[in-house]
């Protein structure tokens, strides 16, 4: 057959360069960015199945070193996924006044779907969201120890939507 080997490796590429969709992806490995494109919130595995968390998330300031670490814990009644986003916090015997200096959010995680339903976000081996929206992000984020000089200084929205799908 004439071009066979040619029409494969064609057509292979041509399927690579697709974007990925959100239902494509799980959302252990879903990456969002806000609009302005400042911010990226990159879902990972949380790794262990014993793990009181149901999902665990970076966010990434563009043009900064600062990560800010985020986990989703069940609670509530009733139970609903609840996100709490930390800069550098410390480890081992804590108080929670060292926790709240440390937290830069702390409220409900939604999900929006294809369909623009929103709802409550899902477990990590879930089809990824559209959308993730944490409502109060930009506000909390500027009274936090997150923002100034060297951190970040722009404001983030608090809707992020679906970009890609880590390897």
């Amino acid at each position: 057959m004439p071009g066979g080997p040619a029409i494969f490796a064609f057509v292979a590429l041509a399927l690579a360069a697709l974007p990925v969709l959100a239902a494509d992806c799980k959302q252990a490995r879903a990456i969002y960015a806000d609009p302005a494109g400042g911010y990226e919130l990159r879902f990972e595995p949380v790794g262990s199945e014993a793990a009181v968390t149901s999902n665990h998330f970076k966010i990434r300031v563009e043009g900064t070193g600062l990560t800010l670490d985020g986990v989703v814990l069940p609670s509530g009644e009733p139970e609903r996924p609840n996100g709490i986003v930390m800069n550098n916090c410390p480890t081992g015997d804590v108080t929670g006044a060292d926790l709240a200096a440390c937290t830069v959010w702390q409220g409900p995680i939604y999900a929006v779907d294809s369909a623009g339903s929103i709802g409550l976000l899902q477990p990590e081996d879930a089809p990824a969201a559209r959308q993730i929206l944490l409502p109060n992000f930009g506000p909390s984020l500027r009274q936090s120890s997150a923002w100034g000089e060297g951190k970040a200084s722009s404001d983030s929205s608090d809707i992020f939507d679906f970009k890609g799908c880590a390897a």
